[in-house]
């Protein structure tokens, strides 16, 4: 499994691609939160970092199947994929392997973000940054980007091309954060099944640990869903591959 990871995370840097994606990541997130007006800090006039944690999701819904999308169409394509069913390896093995790889790369673009916070900190007149709520949001943000990371694989063992992997890939990553809540507005579901509805989308229970209590509920959430579609890909590769 580690040497597929491995692979899987130098393949990434191997061109500037790699680079450039987490670049225009962090370049997207500092623009937004020290630069465009009625998004920074400075208007807000508290030492907050809420305006990272609300605008970084949707960023990450392109950034991580951007990351993703060559796991497995680019196997498929190139037919490197049968080599590596011939070696004494599982599925599982080559899923998690993929997973922890891809999972790696974005935890490595979320890292430099940690500046920000001690620079809203070292900014702050007055008491600093709130540390409980930005540590339950970064909990909340890493667990947001897992499930993304586990769909974008997921989505990318659908297909020989990567294009098309990234774009079922980021729109299901769309559906999944918010799309259930906007399900539940509509005034049909009014009645009390709203709450439920909006309770299976992702965007309900980050909003939950980013007021930086860590519910338990939550956590196993996050890792359910994460397991349900990793668990997808394995019958997708099973039924692909036996079928063949």
């Amino acid at each position: 499994m580690w040497p597929i990871c491995i692979k899987e995370f130098r393949q990434f840097f191997s061109s500037l691609t790699g680079l450039i994606a987490i670049s225009i990541f962090l370049l997207l997130t500092g623009l937004f939160l020290f630069v465009f007006p009625d998004t920074n800090i400075f208007d807000d006039g508290y030492a907050t970092l809420d305006q990272f944690f609300n605008l970084a999701p949707w960023i990450l819904l392109f950034l991580i199947p951007a990351i993703t999308m060559r796991s497995f169409a680019e196997e498929f394509k190139t037919g490197t994929y049968e080599i590596l069913q011939t070696s004494p390896v599982s599925y599982k093995q080559v899923i998690l392997g993929k997973y922890f790889g891809c999972l790696l790369i974005v935890i490595i673009a979320l890292l430099p973000t940690i500046i920000y916070a001690i620079s809203v900190n070292a900014l702050s007149e007055t008491s600093g940054i709130d540390t409980g709520a930005t540590i339950g949001s970064y909990i909340g943000l890493f667990l947001l980007a897992a499930i993304f990371t586990a769909i974008g694989i997921c989505c990318s063992s659908f297909s020989n091309n990567a294009v098309v992997a990234f774009i079922i890939s980021a729109f299901a990553c769309f559906i999944v954060y918010t799309g259930f809540n906007a399900i539940s507005r509509i005034p049909v579901f009014a009645s009390g099944a709203d709450y439920y509805i909006e309770m299976i989308g992702i965007d309900f229970h980050y909003k939950s640990l980013s007021r930086g209590v860590i519910d338990s509920r939550d956590v196993i959430y996050f890792l359910s869903v994460i397991v349900f579609f990793l668990v997808f890909t394995w019958r997708n590769l099973s039924r692909r591959f036996s079928a063949a």
